[in-house]
């Protein structure tokens, strides 16, 4: 089995996989990929903006292809959009061959965080029982990851820790 370089975080939007995942790489001296940053530089448009003018469809193709190619980089660390994982082709890669990580909070942090959000166009116009009804369809796939962090009661400092123990015996491991 070859070595899982890259480190992926996965989870729900509002699950600091951008925050956590610049501590990471700041700690380990490695370069940061947030997907979503990427489709926005590379489309310069706000992704609230790519759905309402091009249809979710279009996102998540872009994504598709974006994440695929992003995911060919060596010893990088990469913050997928909160939908990314459901992607059969992106799912399948971040299993086979790199580090995965979901960063799980309970519902009720998540809907804190996201409900209302203009920056997360799935949120915007969803009910809190929509947001809990996806938060529960999206964690039974985040649970295919490699290894998941419990973020809950637990800050940023030592969220990114735990994350650098499981890459560091990753790697003892290879």
């Amino acid at each position: 089995m070859k070595s899982k370089e890259n480190i992926v975080f996965l989870g729900m939007m509002g699950s600091g996989k951008t925050t956590i995942g610049k501590i990471v790489s700041q700690k380990l001296n490695l370069d940061f990929f947030d997907t979503d940053d990427e489709i926005e530089n590379k489309l310069d448009m706000k992704i609230s903006k790519i759905f309402s003018e091009k249809g979710e469809s279009y996102f998540r193709k872009f994504e598709e292809e974006l994440t695929l190619e992003l995911l060919k980089k060596k010893s990088v660390i990469i913050a997928l959009g909160g939908g990314a994982f459901l992607n059969n082709k992106i799912r399948k890669e971040i299993l086979d061959n790199h580090l995965s990580i979901w960063l799980k909070w309970d519902d009720k942090v998540l809907l804190d965080r996201i409900k209302d959000s203009h920056k997360r166009p799935i949120a915007f116009n969803s009910t809190k029982n929509d947001l809990s009804k996806l938060i529960k369809k999206r964690s039974n796939i985040y649970s295919k990851a490699l290894y998941y962090v419990n973020c809950n009661e637990i800050g940023k400092k030592e969220i990114a820790d735990r994350v650098i123990k499981i890459y560091e015996n990753n790697k003892i491991k290879n």
